[in-house]
């Protein structure tokens, strides 16, 4: 993750999304149409030769990241689409309006002197002939994956409107033997299931692994000695260590926005309260004193409130107070009950687990408990989490068989979709952006 330096060529200013022109596919909302043109490079000769078939790679990393939204269709890259590298700058539009593009990618793969590539991406509105945007990098050849997910974040976002979550991180609880012994490690893998990785060695049982806000760190609870207790990592030395001293028990971390602190719940006998320490530790700061079992804590984008979930009232509903503690005040008044809410990066939406009986779902409302919509049928649905775009969601679904997948859902009322990971999986927390 440190090894990519970023070299800026320019990046525009936010342009207004593009309308949508056709359908992915019967039964779901409209996308934008995309032009994707095989990436060219200003090489020549043999080592030109071995730059286009970087170039290449590079264009099918950025299909495969588009195709997974529902927002934008990437029409099938075609080599016989080649083009010069003077066309990066100054594309012909005629040609991909005839095939009902609307947006355009084009790009290239320099070779350096010194083992490096250097990569140039930009986006353009094809109906109005105009750039969009650009972005540049010098990588490593390593980091060839990670350049053409910033380049699919820059299509996504010039395109939709929103942030891209391509190059980003999900944690989650890789769970693996029979249902009596069940082995459960944190687990971390970039968002499209690549550098897939174990963080615990499973010795003992974790429970809901957070990432911090650019996925340098992660947060878990671990029943290392039979009491759970909430534990940190640095992702990049794998260092561990306890969040507090003492052997109280800890649970439902979350970080703040900036990264800067670890809300969290705490149980003093009968009581299970929120709160808050610095990212490294030290002294907590109680925000709730109501009786009851007041857990999962998530902060809004900005960092001035908290929602989380408490049975004070009986059943287990949601709540909002500023980030002090101060202004607690119910927002859910439901016979279901409510748990694992988790505030929307663009502050627009809480998702939540939504139970009644043995059914649970994924559903989603205002930060006033306003819009309530439930976006999966359950009926073992839970652990939401959202992406950067605010888009989308993962979430646990647990089969008939018992055995938990993690999935993914959009806000547009399309199907869930399984992702592919080495084994079961439950509890998934979704990062922001990467450094």
């Amino acid at each position: 993750m440190k090894a990519i330096r970023i070299l800026l060529l320019a990046l525009l200013a936010a342009v207004p999304s593009l309308a949508s022109a056709a359908a992915v596919q019967a039964g779901t909302p409209a996308a934008t149409v995309v032009a994707l043109p095989p990436m060219t490079s200003p090489d020549t000769g043999a080592k030109g030769n071995e730059m286009l078939a970087i170039a290449w790679q590079a264009t099918q990393l950025i299909e495969t990241d588009l195709r997974q939204t529902s927002e934008l269709m990437p029409l099938q890259p075609d080599r016989k689409d080649y083009y010069s590298y003077p066309e990066v700058t100054a594309p012909s539009f005629s040609k991909w309006r005839d095939k009902g593009a609307k947006g355009l990618i084009t790009g290239f793969v320099q070779s350096r002197a010194d083992g490096r590539y250097t990569i140039g991406c930009y986006v353009y509105d094809v109906e109005k002939g105009r750039e969009l945007g650009r972005i540049g990098f010098v990588i490593a050849p390593s980091d060839l994956r990670r350049a053409a997910h910033k380049c699919s974040g820059l299509a996504y976002k010039t395109l939709t409107g929103h942030p891209g979550m391509f190059d980003t991180r999900i944690a989650y609880v890789a769970e693996t033997g029979p249902a009596n012994a069940r082995v459960k490690r944190v687990a971390v893998m970039d968002s499209d299931g690549y550098n897939h990785t174990y963080v615990t060695p499973g010795g003992t049982t974790v429970l809901t692994p957070r990432l911090s806000p650019k996925a340098h760190r992660l947060t878990y609870v671990s029943f290392d000695g039979g009491t759970p207790q909430v534990r940190i990592v640095d992702l990049d030395s794998g260092h561990q260590q306890p969040l507090l001293q003492g052997d109280a028990m800890s649970f439902a971390p979350r970080y703040s926005p900036d990264g800067s602190k670890i809300v969290f719940s705490m149980m003093l006998g009968a009581n299970s309260d929120i709160y808050v320490v610095g990212e490294n530790g030290g002294m907590p700061r109680r925000l709730t004193t109501s009786p009851g079992i007041d857990t999962d804590p998530s902060y809004s984008p900005d960092g001035s409130r908290i929602v989380f979930a408490s049975d004070r009232s009986g059943t287990q509903q949601l709540y909002i107070m500023n980030a002090d503690g101060s202004d607690e005040r119910r927002i859910t008044f439901s016979p279901a009950s409510y748990g694992a809410p988790e505030w929307s990066p663009d502050g627009k939406y809480i998702a939540f687990t939504w139970r009644s009986g043995d059914t649970r779902r994924i559903g989603i409302m205002s930060p006033d408990g306003t819009g309530e919509q439930l976006l999966t049928a359950g009926p073992a649905d839970e652990a939401p989490s959202w992406a950067e775009s605010s888009r989308e969601l993962v979430f646990q679904r647990t089969d008939a068989t018992g055995r938990p997948g993690i999935w993914r859902v959009s806000l547009d009322g399309s199907a869930p979709r399984k992702m592919t990971i080495p084994q079961d999986g439950s509890d998934p927390n979704w990062s922001g952006t990467m450094d």
